[in-house]
């Protein structure tokens, strides 16, 4: 039987308040801003900060990515693709970790709005998820450019955002209809590395003198890699265990925008889109063990994520300003086959049970902000507003496993609810403010209150100084933000490990149970980066030290807290690490060699990454 659908008994309310902060200003005198010229947005100069970079729908164009923008992603200062297991054997799927800070520190904005659907996959021991992530709900010839923004510039987007952020931006309808029909192909120089085929279309422009739409829709097969590619390269001892190829992808994307223009001042847009994303199984487990339900189910789906995604957005122009204002809702089902939770089979597919399961995710975002110039001694640009983010879980298995090797003090064995909800809202202002004509001073405060692990205050602080029209410094340091999220704070997900996954095992005691912890504190950073950029013509070139001083990170916990009923297991839960660092530079070049050839090239150099209670790596 599948289980209830969670319900939001706010949802109402907040579109209410929503319809209400984008609907008032259209109804309201129409004014316009003059010809007064001031300086850009706060966020528009943050954007400028040294780590940040932009990736063009010209840059996609000209090396498209085989599945996923992460492939292009990856290439930026500051960026890794990490792998979702310490082994390297769930690796297959690969998130963006900017700066070190893990993929859970890293924000998907789809036009400034958050992807939140990986979310509904299960974290394991070392908080892994086997997921690809939220960056591939675009396809790629449909995006404008992508931001990807790290360090104290990425403060003002909030929760999750503590590595930094990635802004992928969709093309718009233009002033005539158009469109194209896309297709990619590719075929592998060998023959067992799986093979790609793409086709996708887009269709924009005019209904009517108010009215404007785009269309656009995907569908892309990818071959998963031969079952024996790696045959040959099994780890000393382990010669039966071997490491499985990259999966295939069986991916379908449909989505559409209708956008009326109320007035010169003010317009609506509504938003929608179907995504299904489907793996091709290559034969990966997460501890290299493997049995005969594995073996038949190379080549065929065993995890598919549906992710339905509704957003209404309002955009205002006054005399005293602008104003922006948005609610968007995100359903996801995340649908795969039956794992198994337990130490040195978790994550590998179990017989005899009931073949798929289906988690479900509820997300409800409620945003607006206003900004407005104000003249003086010293121009300015002040944004303010408020968001409030919704979250409802279900997963059915996870937070419902039973305790076959002794009982939990305080933990029913039986009878959990699968279900988890938290909520976050947030009050935010920054102010861009130009010192003089070389000097832009930037900064910014932000509070967060969430339902369970609660305040949090990040106050920012961004400058930049031209020292001549090529040659700019810039610097900045903010503290951000990241709330536990739902398996992490819940008390009813457990784990059990038969040692792989303990930390210690002595005194007679084989095994151990992780558990969800009600009192986590949020994660916190103070991340401080100084930057130099030159500039000339096409040539450019630049160099940042970054240092981010972390604390309170999660993390399964060192320290047993408790055995079980039968004395035989330790108990172990989800922690905070009191301090740790991530310490690096990171520097661009661009080199025109012609009128139609560039050089580029970045590079990354981590000085510390690691526990400084411990001295062990992040993980």
């Amino acid at each position: 039987m599948r289980p209830p659908v969670p319900h939001f008994k706010l949802k109402p309310l907040a579109f209410a308040l929503a319809m209400t902060a984008s609907l008032g200003p259209a109804l309201a005198q129409e004014t316009t801003l003059g010809t007064v010229t001031v300086i850009g947005t706060a966020e528009e100069t943050l954007k400028q900060a040294p780590g940040v970079s932009i990736i063009t729908a010209d840059d996609l164009a000209k090396r498209p990515p085989v599945n996923d923008i992460s492939e292009i992603v990856r290439t930026m200062p500051g960026v890794n693709l990490t792998g979702n297991s310490p082994s390297g054997q769930r690796g297959n799927n690969r998130q963006i970790d900017l700066r070190g800070m893990g993929p859970e520190n890293t924000l998907i904005l789809i036009d400034g709005k958050p992807a939140t659907s990986r979310n509904s996959v299960r974290m394991g021991w070392r908080g892994e998820r086997d997921s690809r992530g939220d960056s591939n709900w675009v396809p790629a010839e449909q995006i404008e450019r992508i931001e990807v923004i790290r360090g104290p510039a990425a403060a003002r987007y909030g929760n999750g955002a503590a590595g930094g952020v990635v802004n992928i931006i969709t093309k718009k309808a233009a002033g005539k209809l158009g469109g194209q029909v896309t297709l990619y192909a590719n075929a592998p120089r060998h023959g067992e590395e799986g093979a790609t085929r793409r086709l996708n279309f887009g269709l924009n422009g005019p209904l009517g003198e108010n009215f404007s739409f785009r269309l656009n829709g995907n569908a892309n097969n990818t071959e998963q890699d031969d079952r024996f590619i790696n045959n040959g390269h099994q780890a000393p001892g382990f010669a039966s265990m071997m490491p499985a190829g990259r999966e295939g992808v069986r991916n379908r994307d449909i989505g559409g925008q209708l956008t009326w223009k109320l007035s010169p001042s003010h317009s609506l847009e509504f938003d929608i889109s179907h995504s299904r994303q489907g793996n091709r199984y290559a034969g990966d487990t997460q501890n290299v063990n493997s049995n005969a339900t594995v073996e038949t189910m190379y080549g065929k789906e065993t995890n598919i994520v549906e992710r339905r995604n509704y957003a209404l957005t309002h955009k205002g122009k006054y005399d005293f300003g602008s104003s922006l204002a948005w609610v968007q809702f995100t359903e996801t089902e995340n649908t795969r086959l039956q794992e198994g939770l337990v130490g040195g089979t978790e994550g590998i597919f179990l017989a005899g049970t009931p073949p798929f399961v289906t988690n479900r995710l509820e997300d409800v975002i409620v945003h607006g902000e206003i900004t407005v110039p104000i003249r003086g001694r010293f121009n300015q640009m002040l944004t303010a507003g408020v968001e409030w983010v919704g979250s409802e879980f279900s997963d059915p298995t996870s937070n419902t496993q039973a305790m076959t090797w002794g009982t939990i003090p305080g933990v029913s064995n039986t009878g959990r609810s699968p279900n988890a909800s938290a909520h976050i809202f947030s009050a935010f202002a920054e102010n861009n403010i130009e010192l003089s004509m070389t000097t832009i001073l930037t900064p910014g405060l932000r509070y967060d209150k969430h339902s369970q692990s609660g305040e949090n205050w990040s106050p920012a602080l961004n400058i930049t100084h031209m020292l001549n029209d090529r040659i700019a410094l810039k610097g900045g340091i903010a503290r951000t933000y990241k709330a536990p999220n739902l398996y992490q704070s819940n008390p009813n997900y457990l784990l059990y490990s038969a040692n792989n996954g303990c930390q210690t095992a002595a005194n007679g005691l084989t095994g151990c149970y992780l558990i969800g912890n009600a009192d986590l504190k949020p994660e916190t950073s103070v991340n401080k980066e100084l930057g130099i950029d030159y500039k000339a013509g096409e040539f450019s070139a630049g160099i940042t030290w970054f240092h981010n001083d972390y604390r309170d990170k999660i993390q399964a916990g060192t320290t047993p807290i408790g055995v079980t009923t039968n004395g035989l297991r330790n108990i172990y839960q989800w922690s905070n690490i009191p301090k740790a660092v991530v310490h690096g530079l990171e520097g661009n070049l661009r080199v025109p060699i012609d009128s139609t050839l560039d050089w580029t090239t970045n590079l990354t150099y981590m000085i510390e990454s690691k526990n400084k209670t411990s001295g062990d790596y992040l993980r």
